[in-house]
């Protein structure tokens, strides 16, 4: 079979299975959060926390939720890092120094898991489960309840309400996260992922010395790292390393951890407003633009540019001999369209056009499909800016899901979309301008400027993934992507809470002729254009610099 029949069949394989879990898991997690139940063990912990979870939230109360739960998530993470060589299971490892332990801290929090250390060198398995895999569930959750606040803005109308914060972060680590990750870590077990608390253990000779290897609850959080578009791994290698990802099946299996929700989540969306419609329009928007991604990525990397990649079937380097050039392209793209930034090859080894669609694909906003939760309520603010400009074009005052959208909500949804470009332009820039961040680039010339701009579009929009051969463990990177990783994740949901409590106060607007159908094919044409349009306007300059200098060369 060739190289590329079994891409095809694989890409086949992963579509059909996402299309057969996409109406139960929609229709699931729907339920999750228009139920008024509450579990005896969601009880138990509103009365741990102290909260009440029948209290409705206006967007600012539900907004300082997501800030102290998330406060304090990065000093408790940072605390028990700079605490490691006092607590018991740290397989000799020492404390974490102050600025790695920041940007750690911040990373986990955030949903970015961006990592500046070799995971199996530095964090023990205190660290590892009880800070980093925990922090793995709740910061998925609180990206699912921001996106449940939003969905509600459009579904209510004239009142403040979106919800209880604390009821849907509940609700989605119980109902939803677990109960999929115990079933995810049983199959990764049985392909051949580790799952055990073993210490060091020499695994044998290699190149004149011994090999070192510490086991660890590998499965269980490699489940929950591409569930909730995590993307940290246990080991320095991450998803291509055969303690996490050990056979073509298993690197499969994770692509459709990684899509599950994010796809999923536009069906609540059409159930939570209550036309299905609208959630197929976003999701066909989502889906055009994954699968372009991945046809291009493959394209460029299965090209031959020479005999050595004649003989190789492809840009084979950086890759594993496990999944192949097919199967590398698909996991790159579906981790950089959605906020994981897990990898199975080497980023920084692809073509330098396949390099830059990675680039692309997080500058888009990973929104096709996005993270858990991030990813939707992306794609609708990108939506409401949609509908704007079609009324510019036809001099009406644009409206979507019976909602006008005025210059309040216009104000809202542009700050939310700007925040992380001026992130990601501006760090890069002073980076590039000082004289010694330069310095921890591998590479000189286009590639290297491709590795800070990579380092940054990755922090900032949560990502995690990164071009290899930058050497961000400094404390100029390590400060400064973790407060980028910090402002990308937590200001544009400041933006998107407002906008949910000003849709929400609205009455609805009886649709007329003249509004425009943004069920239809042509909103979905227009949503994908006007995504294009704006990234390619914002990051062109940047992208011509590096990965478009190099594949042009």
């Amino acid at each position: 079979m060739s190289p590329v029949l079994a891409a095809v069949l694989q890409l086949l394989a992963l579509t059909a299975a996402l299309a057969l879990a996409y109406r139960p898991l929609g229709d699931h997690m729907a339920r999750v959060y228009s139920s008024e139940k509450h579990l005896r063990v969601e009880k138990w912990i509103y009365k741990g926390i102290g909260a009440d979870p029948t209290a409705e939230m206006r967007w600012t109360a539900y907004l300082r939720g997501v800030l102290a739960f998330s406060a304090v998530g990065v000093l408790f993470l940072y605390l028990l890092q700079r605490l490691q060589g006092s607590l018991p299971g740290s397989l000799g490892f020492s404390s974490i120094d102050p600025d790695q332990a920041f940007n750690t801290a911040a990373s986990f929090v955030s949903n970015t898991n961006w990592q500046s250390y070799y995971g199996e060198q530095a964090m023990g398995h205190v660290v590892q489960t009880a800070g980093l895999a925990v922090q793995n569930f709740v910061s998925a959750a609180v990206g699912i309840a921001v996106a449940v606040a939003l969905v509600r803005g459009f579904a209510r109308s004239r009142t403040g309400e979106l919800g209880n914060f604390w009821a849907d972060l509940v609700r989605g680590v119980v109902r939803i996260l677990i109960p999929i990750s115990v079933l995810g870590a049983l199959v990764l077990v049985a392909c051949g992922a580790v799952q055990n608390f073993a210490g060091i253990h020499e695994v044998g000779q290699f190149m004149g010395g011994s090999q070192q290897w510490n086991g660890g609850a590998v499965a269980s959080q490699e489940v929950i790292k591409e569930l909730g578009t995590n993307g940290g791994g246990y080991f320095n290698a991450n998803s291509a390393h055969p303690f996490e990802n050990p056979s073509a099946f298993s690197n499969l299996f994770e692509i459709f951890l990684i899509l599950l929700i994010p796809f999923a989540l536009t069906r609540t969306f059409g159930r939570m407003v209550g036309s299905l419609k609208q959630g197929y329009a976003i999701l066909a928007t989502m889906a055009t633009i994954w699968a372009g991604f991945v046809a291009l990525m493959m394209w460029t990397e299965f090209a031959h540019h020479g005999p050595a990649f004649d003989l190789a079937g492809g840009a084979m380097e950086g890759k594993e001999n496990r999944f192949g050039i097919g199967a590398s392209a698909i996991f790159s793209i579906s981790t950089t369209l959605t906020s994981t930034g897990a990898v199975d090859s080497f980023h920084s080894s692809n073509t330098g056009l396949g390099g830059g669609l990675n680039l692309l694909g997080m500058q888009l906003g990973e929104i096709a499909p996005g993270g858990v939760g991030s990813g939707l309520y992306g794609m609708l603010v990108m939506a409401i800016i949609a509908v704007f400009i079609a009324g510019l074009m036809v001099g009406r005052t644009p409206e979507y899901l019976g909602k006008k959208i005025g210059a309040r909500e216009i104000k809202f949804a542009a700050c939310s979309i700007l925040i992380t470009p001026a992130l990601v332009l501006v760090f890069t820039a002073v980076a590039m301008a000082l004289p010694t961040p330069p310095n921890s680039m591998l590479n000189p010339g286009a590639h290297g400027f491709s590795e800070i701009l990579y380092a940054y579009t990755s922090g900032a929009n949560n990502n995690g993934s990164a071009f290899a051969g930058l050497s961000a463990d400094t404390q100029w990177f390590n400060t400064t992507i973790g407060l980028a990783m910090l402002l990308g994740r937590f200001l544009p949901m400041v933006f998107v809470l407002a906008l949910a409590g000003s849709l929400a106060g609205q009455r609805p607007v009886p649709e007329t002729a003249g509004t425009l159908r943004t069920d239809k094919p042509l909103f979905a044409g227009l949503l994908a254009g006007t995504l294009l349009v704006i990234t390619g306007l914002t990051y062109f300059p940047a992208l011509a610099l590096g990965p478009l200098a190099e594949g042009l060369a």
